[in-house]
């Protein structure tokens, strides 16, 4: 089955090639056209239009409006309607999220895989339910965003006090002001240490909320992941010891250098050792192994061979390096392992991994801006998250630095 998308988005062209992955199991072909070009090609079975005021469109998709999906910018719906005329579009407003994109995307392919001959007036009636539900989505949306921006202005003004509030912690513990006893110092430390986890749990909603919106590269700078492991270790050490938690740590070396954003990638270490500080029990154990790795770009979900030494003599050589992080935790469900990095989600039971969908759904977006892979799997020793962020060749260094410099 072939997908169109007309757009010269990557960011959108890569969530839609995992979208199509997860909903059906890489059964769809996804290619990419300039606007000026989709016109001239209406065999594709659905297409996917990232439209823009003035966007050139065919006269075919009032034929079959199941087939086309339009990605629209809510101050832009006016024009679309104008443009479009009488046409019932299948709309989704920009920027699109990957449950609502997931959700249209697999009707459409229901729908084109199970086009058969019916009556008319019950094709007639179910167009016209459909449509309703069309409707009433895209009301729903708009209704979200609302909702997004709400929030994200909240937490913006949530974090000042918290911010002030490990700041003046900070101040008491220095002892301008006179001289602590070890108990106060203690009770100090700890307040500080909760402002501060609960400004980064503000932060990361805040992220979440502005981040569909505002489109963000890292700033990628030649970086030790063993600094940015040292400085998370360092946050979540006071946890693991409240429950006597052992970690252990051991990040192999890499050849070539990796470029990443130190603090974004930091963030995203604290977000999975605390998740597994959450869910490892007492006197448990959490293992943080790093190692180059090579990456198969295709895989929803890079593994390790069995025999790992043969493989990789077989392989190209490694052109990622990857983080596991498991724990002796539970094992997590099987049929929730995707759905733990969606946002503000969570599956029903008292062992709830996806903490309400904070930390992990962030690290999800920090490591796609990293043009990296997340992902989490059931092992006999535990749950292991793994994360795999891309090694970048001599002349892309070069490229990188030449940039850096430019900036600079």
């Amino acid at each position: 089955m072939d997908v169109r998308l007309i757009s010269d988005d990557r960011d959108l062209y890569k969530l839609c090639r995992e979208v199509l992955s997860e909903t059906r199991g890489g059964y769809c072909d996804l290619y990419t056209l300039a606007a000026h070009e989709a016109g001239g090609h209406t065999d594709a079975d659905i297409s996917l239009w990232d439209y823009y005021p003035d966007m050139p469109l065919p006269d075919c998709i009032a034929e079959s409006p199941s087939k086309h999906l339009f990605l629209v910018q809510r101050k832009d719906l006016a024009c679309f309607h104008e443009q479009t005329g009488a046409v019932e579009a299948h709309i989704l407003l920009k920027p699109v999220t990957r449950a609502t994109l997931g959700a249209f995307l697999g009707l459409a392919v229901a729908t084109c895989e199970h086009r058969l001959s019916t009556d008319i007036s019950l094709r007639a009636d179910r167009d016209d339910i459909l449509q309703c539900f069309i409707q009433a989505n895209l009301r729903l949306q708009e209704y979200d965003q609302d909702r997004t921006t709400f929030l994200a202005r909240a937490v913006h003004d949530f974090r000042a006090p918290l911010t002030a509030l490990s700041g003046y912690c900070g101040l008491l513990l220095s002892e301008p002001l006179g001289p602590l006893t070890e108990n106060q110092r203690e009770v100090l430390r700890r307040m500080q240490h909760s402002a501060k986890r609960l400004s980064r749990m503000a932060g990361a909603m805040f992220q979440l909320s502005v981040g569909r919106h505002v489109k963000r590269r890292p700033d990628l700078q030649r970086g030790d992941l063993r600094e940015c492991l040292e400085q998370a270790l360092h946050e979540i050490t006071p946890f693991a010891d409240d429950k006597s938690i052992a970690i252990t740590a051991d990040l192999a070396p890499s050849e070539l250098p990796l470029f990443f954003e130190a603090g974004q990638i930091e963030q995203v270490l604290i977000n999975i050792l605390d998740n597994a500080c959450k869910f490892t029990p007492k006197a448990g154990v959490i293992e943080v192994r790093g190692y180059p790795f090579f990456w198969e770009r295709r895989e929803s979900r890079p593994t390790l061979p069995s025999s790992a030494e043969r493989r990789f003599n077989d392989r190209q050589e490694p052109n990622a390096y990857r983080i596991d992080v498991r724990d002796s935790g539970n094992s997590i469900p099987a049929e929730n392992l995707d759905h733990i990095f969606e946002e503000y989600t969570s599956y029903s039971g008292g062992r709830d991994r996806s903490g309400g969908g904070l930390g992990l759904a962030i690290s999800r977006m920090i490591v796609n801006q990293h043009d990296g892979k997340i992902w989490a799997e059931n092992t006999e020793f535990g749950p292991l998250f793994s994360i795999v962020l891309p090694i970048y060749r001599s002349e892309s260094v070069r490229a990188l630095e030449h940039v850096q410099q430019q900036t600079a």
